[in-house]
């Protein structure tokens, strides 16, 4: 029997949260490989609000300490915070962890696809120019909004700053993840002239249009629009531009291409399988290996094989260099194939 190629709970959904240290604006250092049960267990929480912990205290010190923020005003915030079991609850089942065939439909709907022709409509003049900029087709730009925020209708009811500081204080297995992305909030906050209490988004912190986590937020969002603000919250011209920043400093090679359907045979390709999303492999060696690319293609493109778990039989792919930069924005291939799929509808019922 075949071994799918399927991934574990520990992919998450939202951008810039890798399932593993590493994705987005340099995040976590390398996860620890063996960490013991109780330290992967959530925190027992403490009741009431968060100011009065002493890990709560002594990171408002380090912040003061570090960045010359006000300890004062920071007790007075952190007095107003309380640890949210739901998030806990939330993070630990995250859609990735479903087979792609389950995951894929979540998607790749009617509604979702006319919703990215109808913002295309809206946003064209803005796409075009953010294509023109950073290489990114305007219609991956549309796809990523529409699997994060469904183009903005969705993008999360959660205050932030209660968010990362329930993860970041009662969720050993990633608190020094979202403990950094928690003081890249305050600043961004502070940066931004922006009541920390006020902002809503995901389970794990992660906000506006685009769902950029704080240290992305910091690092590659965008005044798209001239207004001198960078609003990934109400702006969609910002989100289009930062999203197209954000996939160019990873590396999007303008006009290549990003995946591929494929047909296998024999036996050679299942030692091709691989969970590196970095494609490594030359495609001349994947297909004297047994793997048949289903349109024309450059041979010397480096690739990947993915084995994806379908209603009846298993889906094979090859992902090319844009496909692992699209991972960057969220570590998880099911992501990504979504975002290309999700793409290539709305780019067809576009062109109709």
């Amino acid at each position: 029997m075949k071994t799918l190629y399927t991934f574990g709970a520990a992919l998450l959904l939202y951008t810039c949260i890798p399932p593993y240290p590493s994705a987005m604006a340099g995040n976590e250092a390398t996860a620890q490989k063996n960490l013991s049960t109780a330290a992967l267990a959530p925190a027992q929480s403490a009741v009431g609000p968060l100011a009065g912990r002493p890990e709560v205290q002594a990171f408002i010190r380090e912040m003061a300490a570090k960045h010359d923020l006000d300890a004062h005003k920071l007790n007075k915030i952190f007095a107003q915070v309380q640890v949210q079991p739901e998030i806990i609850a939330a993070i630990t089942r995250p859609a990735e962890a479903k087979p792609w065939h389950v995951y894929r439909k979540i998607f790749l709907t009617p509604q979702r696809i006319e919703g990215g022709v109808a913002f295309w409509q809206a946003h064209e003049p803005v796409l075009a120019r953010a294509e023109q900029v950073y290489g990114v087709p305007a219609e991956i730009i549309v796809a990523i909004l529409g699997v994060e925020t469904f183009y903005g209708r969705i993008t999360g009811k959660h205050r932030v700053l209660e968010a990362l500081s329930t993860l970041a204080f009662d969720y050993p297995r990633r608190a020094a993840f979202f403990r950094k992305e928690l003081e890249h909030y305050l600043l961004l906050t502070q940066e931004e002239g922006i009541d920390p209490l006020s902002l809503q988004g995901s389970y794990a912190g992660a906000m506006g249009l685009a769902q950029f986590m704080p240290s992305s937020y910091r690092a590659y969002a965008v005044d798209f629009n001239g207004d001198r603000r960078r609003d990934l919250w109400s702006n969609p011209q910002d989100a289009i531009g930062s999203v197209a920043n954000y996939l160019s400093t990873h590396g999007w090679q303008r006009g290549e291409p990003i995946a591929l359907p494929a047909r296998v045979q024999g036996r050679g390709y299942q030692t091709l399988l691989s969970r590196e999303l970095k494609p490594q492999q030359d495609l001349r060696r994947l297909i004297q290996q047994g793997v048949t690319p289903e349109a024309p293609i450059d041979e010397t493109n480096l690739a990947i094989l993915l084995e994806l778990e379908g209603p009846n039989s298993p889906e094979y792919w090859l992902g090319f260099a844009n496909f692992y930069v699209i991972t960057r924005y969220n570590h998880s291939p099911l992501y990504a194939m979504a975002v290309y799929q999700l793409s290539q509808e709305i780019r067809r019922q576009r062109n109709g």
